[in-house]
């Protein structure tokens, strides 16, 4: 994992600088700002209705923000046509909070539905089969390929979801509350391949969590979302040490 102190040395692959978004009268977010480097998990703790689901929205384009300015992969996404927009999020993955799996598809059919979204990524000779079994096998679920999602359990939903999400490969995964919901031995193992996967594949992590547990273990750096800005950046140490009244508040668990 990196270092927070030589982790301006890495290569940013994620930027945002100044977003604003607001629903009439209520701005949400008011001058957020952002970096994601290379290889790092990046923790964002928010209370309810702070704008964590917003920002993430504006993040992937599906929101449009009122100003600032967003770059994805040396890519600026609000100059990018819808076209160019749905080949970049190839090489973003998502976990959601309810693993969203599709009930009447088999895991197998659930992994195979993003290749078929996405096939130009991988070219007309794809090797489907193969690319579905190694996703599997990453979070130790190969012997689930053919049941349905009522056949597993919440902590197997949610390691099949990951391999939903690695096998297009992408290069920045965003987990939304990756332990929410399971027990503590579930919630660890979670954590612990959510480790495994970013040492294997070094990729570059946003994790929005409630959970300060999890963001002792994963976290690089944490930015703590409030008043609609980035209110604390800096490391679990860092921050759960402050004397700030807002900040400490977080880490009263």
């Amino acid at each position: 994992m990196i270092k927070p102190d030589n982790i301006s040395n890495k290569d940013i692959v994620l930027e945002i600088k100044d977003l604003h978004k607001s629903f009439g009268d209520n701005h949400v977010l008011k001058g957020f700002n952002m970096k994601l480097y290379q290889g790092e998990n990046l923790v964002i703790m928010g209370k309810s209705g702070s704008g964590k689901s917003v920002m993430i929205k504006c993040l992937v384009g599906l929101m449009e923000a009122d100003s600032g300015s967003i770059s994805l992969i040396n890519k600026d996404i609000t100059k990018l046509t819808q076209e160019a927009l749905d080949v970049l999020r190839a090489d973003i993955g998502f976990l959601f909070q309810g693993s969203a799996l599709y009930d009447s598809m088999t895991v197998r059919e659930n992994l195979e539905f993003p290749l078929r979204r996405h096939a130009k990524k991988f070219g007309a000779h794809v090797n489907t089969e193969k690319l579905v079994i190694e996703a599997l096998e990453n979070v130790g679920l190969a012997t689930a390929i053919d049941l349905m999602p009522s056949e597993l359990s919440g902590g197997m939903k949610r390691r099949v979801a990951l391999a939903r999400t690695l096998i297009l490969q992408p290069k920045i995964i965003l987990y939304d509350e990756p332990t929410s919901g399971l027990d503590p031995i579930t919630a660890k193992e979670i954590i612990i391949l959510m480790q495994d996967i970013q040492k294997k594949y070094n990729t570059s992590s946003i994790i929005i969590t409630h959970d300060v547990d999890c963001a002792r273990v994963i976290s690089d750096r944490m930015i703590l979302l409030i008043d609609g800005i980035d209110y604390a950046v800096g490391t679990f140490s860092e921050l759960s040490n402050h004397k700030d009244s807002k900040i400490k508040a977080f880490f009263k668990q």
